[in-house]
């Protein structure tokens, strides 16, 4: 544990940088498997679905949490699997 107050607060602010950040990867990722479900079982929400994932890639693509290639790489993904 660090004794400099600046140092004491950054591990604090981190820390919650941390939960705010993976909470928000974890949506991302839940929000494209359950397109991804919704696809494979032939689900009729599966539009609503898709956008819900492409919104969630780019919530996460704004916030830096993954890079903006990655980010189209994904979409582009599931634009393919929603056009078969």
């Amino acid at each position: 544990m660090p004794n400099i107050e600046s140092a004491i607060k950054r591990v604090r602010t981190s820390e919650n940088a941390n939960v705010k950040n993976s909470s928000q990867t974890s949506a991302m990722r839940t929000a494209i498997k359950k397109f991804e479900d919704a696809v494979a079982s032939g689900a009729d929400n599966v539009d609503a679905l898709y956008k819900d994932a492409t919104k969630a890639i780019d919530m996460a693509e704004t916030k830096g949490l993954i890079h903006k290639n990655k980010a189209n790489r994904d979409k582009s993904r599931l634009s393919k699997k929603i056009a078969k």
